[in-house]
């Protein structure tokens, strides 16, 4: 599909966002743009150039540097000035601080800003925590995934597991509920769900009934158009 389309998925971590917009771009054709894993390229930069260390960030240096940084998708795969680190943006050490990066107002707005230009003129979707509020408000579709955080916690550790990481259910757990906690207090575009988003529990849906269901919604919003 070459028309401007938009669907915007948010949702907290590990609720199956990502999946879910990688099923829908290959089956519709779309772009698909990770804005998560945008801020997790910001968080390794920070801590390789040791603006972040002991989860103590230099907010400061950081956003100087901003302009310095190249941000770009290929085949799924995020690159930073031009290095792929999809893999170490996924480690427990990114995901225990990326939420302190996301915080930052002048991030954000970094972020957005790039995020607006990907998803501008073609069909696109993109998932995170706040598509459908602040980056795509307009969006042709919304959608708001939940779920338990024990079932999202499993499903992030197995994850790392089969990455041969090296972490415990339980300290997976606990990022997770201190990710949520941070995510949806923010000062600056808090993850909330939009009025005009769907709601969908991912513990209701197998993967292939998710993707199904929500191409049917996809559909019938493009026929309306």
């Amino acid at each position: 599909m070459t028309t401007p389309f938009v669907i915007a998925i948010d949702g907290a971590s590990s609720t199956g966002k990502s999946t879910l917009a990688k099923g829908l771009a290959k089956a519709l054709g779309f772009v698909h743009v990770d804005s998560g894993a945008m801020y997790r390229g910001l968080t390794l930069y920070a801590q390789q150039n040791g603006w972040l260390i002991n989860q103590q960030l230099d907010k400061a240096s950081l956003i100087a540097h901003l302009d310095d940084i190249q941000l770009s998708f290929k085949k799924g795969a995020l690159y930073v000035n031009g290095n792929d680190v999809s893999a170490e943006i996924r480690s427990m050490k990114v995901s225990d601080v990326v939420s302190q990066v996301a915080a930052v107002s002048e991030i954000r707005a970094f972020l957005v800003a790039q995020q607006r230009i990907m998803g501008a003129n073609q069909a696109v979707v993109m998932d995170g925590r706040d598509i459908g509020t602040v980056v795509f408000p307009k969006a042709n579709l919304k959608l708001f995934l939940t779920a338990d955080a024990n079932i999202r916690a499993q499903r992030r550790y197995d994850e790392l597991i089969a990455q041969n990481g090296s972490t415990t259910f339980e300290d997976v757990l606990t990022n997770i509920t201190q990710r949520d906690h941070l995510d949806s207090t923010r000062a600056d575009s808090p993850l909330i769900q939009a009025e005009d988003a769907i709601a969908l529990d991912a513990t209701q849906f197998t993967v292939d009934g998710m993707l199904k269901y929500v191409l049917t919604l996809v559909r019938d919003r493009i026929m309306g158009i």
